[in-house]
């Protein structure tokens, strides 16, 4: 095994510097949205489904409710069963500014097949008929000039869907290793202006965190209706456009957005272990993903630290294109750089520990998330 491994390493290193080099050529090509500097003709509806929400939700109305160049703007937020203040922190908003509107819903299962987020952002697109639809979770914060700007980028590529990543604020130590890796993890593996100008479904990259579709075009393909049992219901839904011959793109969302996903490291546990079991397609999948990232970026730094001779450089080799890529992604998108980048091994190492929750919580029925049980 030793051998092998060994055998294996200068493979592994060139394929650790590999992955940084395309990570640096996505940085270099990706679509960055720019604000018009002029008003946006089209209505525009902002949907914010929240469920117990009370810590952030004002924060984030507030960021939407500041928007600039979007004269034409709708707020609808659904309080969906909270058993906090989030129904009377949006009750207030609405009072304020005529603009937001309110739909309160019970605390109740969604119906068969659905998963609760998704039945809410279906209720809350047929509350709209602007001509574009954008989808916020609760603790998303935006930029002034965000909608604008991403409205804009819908319009000047005849997209359907533009999918933008916030950038992840990341503050305990559990979410310095595994925030950064969302990011990281598509700027790596995925030649995001290929996969955009083929429109292949297989390359769909989306973060539920903030959505922007062509409200004609959601309804075409069956908007959240089409995805409803989906635990993964973004990449879910970039599939769905581009399979029904429409034009998506995933875009640099660091400078327009933000969002600090998780307080705790419970929560962040808790939040990944329900969705990380459905990220590779399978159990099979998830094994050979998760052993493919032990392999390029746990074993060249531990053959650096216990091996010697050429052993010992091939494997400082893996280490540095590792911690090269991890570096390159966290300072464009205005992450925390050093020293976060170095603990890259680390990071690999609990994204697979959760991972393996994941399935085990999945496997025995018990995934839950903010109350409601998943299967």
């Amino acid at each position: 095994m030793v051998s092998r491994m060994r055998a294996a390493l200068p493979f592994l290193a060139i394929g650790a510097c590999a992955l940084a080099v395309q990570s640096a050529w996505n940085v270099r090509r990706i679509r960055r949205p720019r604000p018009t500097g002029t008003q946006l003709a089209e209505s525009v509806t902002v949907a914010i489904p929240a469920r117990n929400e009370e810590a952030t939700l004002r924060a984030t109305l507030d960021s939407v409710r500041s928007q600039q160049g979007v004269p034409r703007l709708s707020i609808h937020v659904l309080d969906d069963g909270s058993a906090d203040r989030t129904g009377e922190i949006a009750d207030a908003a609405a009072r304020e500014d005529p603009r937001v509107h309110v739909h309160h819903h019970p605390d109740t299962d969604p119906p068969p097949g659905w998963l609760g987020k998704n039945y809410a952002c279906m209720n809350l697109a047929r509350e709209s008929d602007s001509d574009v639809l954008v989808f916020i979770d609760a603790d998303v914060l935006l930029e002034p000039a965000a909608i604008n700007a991403l409205v804009a980028e819908l319009r000047a590529g005849d997209f359907a869907l533009v999918a933008p990543y916030p950038r992840q604020i990341a503050i305990t130590w559990l979410e310095r290793l595994m925030q950064p890796l969302l990011a990281w993890s598509w700027m790596t593996t995925v030649p995001l202006r290929v996969a955009e100008s083929r429109q292949w479904a297989s390359m769909s990259v989306a973060n539920g965190q903030l959505m922007v579709f062509d409200a004609q075009a959601y309804r075409a393909i069956g908007g959240h209706e089409a995805v409803r049992g989906e635990v993964i219901e973004d990449v879910a839904l970039m599939r769905s456009v581009r399979e029904a011959g429409l034009r998506a793109a995933t875009v640099d969302g660091a400078t327009v957005a933000q969002c600090r996903m998780y307080e705790d490291s419970s929560d962040l546990i808790e939040g990944y272990t329900k969705s990380a079991w459905n990220a590779f397609g399978g159990l099979a999948g998830s094994i050979a993903v998760n052993t493919a990232m032990l392999a390029l970026y746990v074993a060249p730094p531990v053959a650096a630290l216990i091996g010697r001779g050429r052993t010992r450089k091939w494997g400082a080799l893996g280490y540095l294109g590792a911690v090269t890529g991890r570096a390159v992604v966290a300072r464009d998108r205005g992450e925390r750089v050093w020293p976060d980048a170095l603990a890259h091994p680390a990071s690999i190492v609990a994204f697979v520990a959760i991972n393996a929750l994941s399935w085990s919580r999945h496997v025995r029925g018990t995934t839950s998330w903010k109350g409601r049980t998943l299967q």
